[in-house]
């Protein structure tokens, strides 16, 4: 049997095998709220051995994109136990994952009170869609003030309580892709001149400050963190001290005692190449639990189980299509890379619950 199929132990529970589901927005939660079609996606895709779901809001504020789902009302918590039920129902783990999307928003997808904030008042490039108004322009948001910075840690803290009572086996920290803990380690989007600015130090302090709460309010060993070095989205562009940035982080993290750092490469999606270096690194530093993400075939994701470079493997892109992938690569049969771009992100049932198992 290969590596990728045998059992693995995370956080005291058996998982059948060491296949991801990667996070994916995919902005169904109409009204910002977990819904019956959302629980039933996640139930497909249960046999997965850990599931780590879309990005979903600790805070109105980080309501930045679409129909994304939060974690932080009793709305929400009800409808999230929806779906934790009924993959549990099925075998399966599940974990929630925190995003923050901080300056990667717009205001016409938040909601009444909310604002787009970030560690300094520097846009990020580009367009964000609205359902309201299609493109605009991205908004220069406000820079966090001492205050803010309080608020949005006791935000995370309190929706980590939330996502136990939800259900959910634990809770990754969004750490990549651009977003809000991202902005705060690079220093393109952080220009802060306080603690929290200028030096490796004060950049991770609220990536690490964040980590530390909800680690506290929950327990470290159902805490994790996704990463993304090197990676490019919402103006994250690589600078001098990007290696000694996540050595610093690798070193604190395990410190912390995190359940697993989730290390994702973008360079499959035109991202520079996270270096070998780095993630042999994050293996060195991390007693616990690695996942490495990126782009992974059944043989690439073989060859760093069996090299030890990770424990878990994660995919993302073929479970949109494949919600039997992994039934599909245990048995070698043929995977669907017939995936819709264009329902990627649209509400309803179509390109979302309605591709089939294989049958043959």
């Amino acid at each position: 049997m290969l590596k990728l199929f045998s059992p693995y132990t995370l956080a005291g529970k058996v998982l059948p095998n060491r296949v991801v589901m990667a996070p994916m927005t995919r902005s169904r939660a109409i009204g910002n709220i977990p819904n019956d079609l959302m629980a039933t996606y996640y139930e497909q895709r249960a046999s997965a051995g850990l599931i780590i779901t879309e990005g979903v809001a600790p805070s109105p504020n980080g309501l930045g994109y679409s129909r994304i789902p939060g974690i932080f009302s009793d709305a929400q918590v009800a409808g999230w136990l929806k779906t934790t039920r009924a993959v549990h129902e099925k075998g399966g783990s599940i974990f929630i994952q925190f995003m923050h999307t901080g300056r990667m928003g717009h205001p016409d997808n938040l909601p009444a009170g909310a604002e787009i904030i970030a560690p300094s008042a520097l846009a990020a490039p580009g367009q964000m869609y609205t359902d309201s108004n299609g493109m605009q322009d991205m908004p220069v948001p406000r820079a966090m003030t001492g205050e803010d910075i309080v608020k949005t840690k006791k935000e995370f803290m309190k929706s980590a309580i939330n996502a136990i009572t939800a259900g959910f086996d634990g809770v990754e920290m969004h750490g990549a892709n651009g977003y809000l803990l991202e902005q705060f380690l690079s220093p393109h989007s952080n220009q802060r001149t306080d603690e929290y600015g200028g030096s490796i130090e004060n950049r991770c302090r609220f990536v690490l400050e964040v980590v530390e709460m909800v680690g506290k309010a929950i327990g470290m060993d159902k805490t994790a963190i996704r990463l993304s070095p090197y990676g490019t989205n919402g103006g994250m562009l690589p600078y001098p001290e990007i290696d000694a940035t996540y050595n610093y982080l690798a070193t604190r993290l395990e410190a912390l005692g995190v359940l697993y750092i989730h290390l994702v490469d973008h360079s499959g999606m035109g991202a520079p190449e996270v270096p070998l270096a780095i993630k042999q690194n994050f293996r060195e530093k991390l007693v616990k639990t690695l996942i490495l993400a990126g782009g992974y075939s059944r043989e690439t994701a073989e060859r760093d189980l069996q090299g030890g470079l990770a424990d878990l493997i994660a995919f993302g892109r073929p479970f949109i299509s494949n919600p039997d992938l992994v039934e599909r690569m245990q048995h070698d049969r043929p995977i669907n890379t017939g995936w819709d771009y264009n329902t990627f992100y649209t509400p309803g049932a179509q390109g979302y619950t309605d591709y089939p198992a294989y049958e043959g």
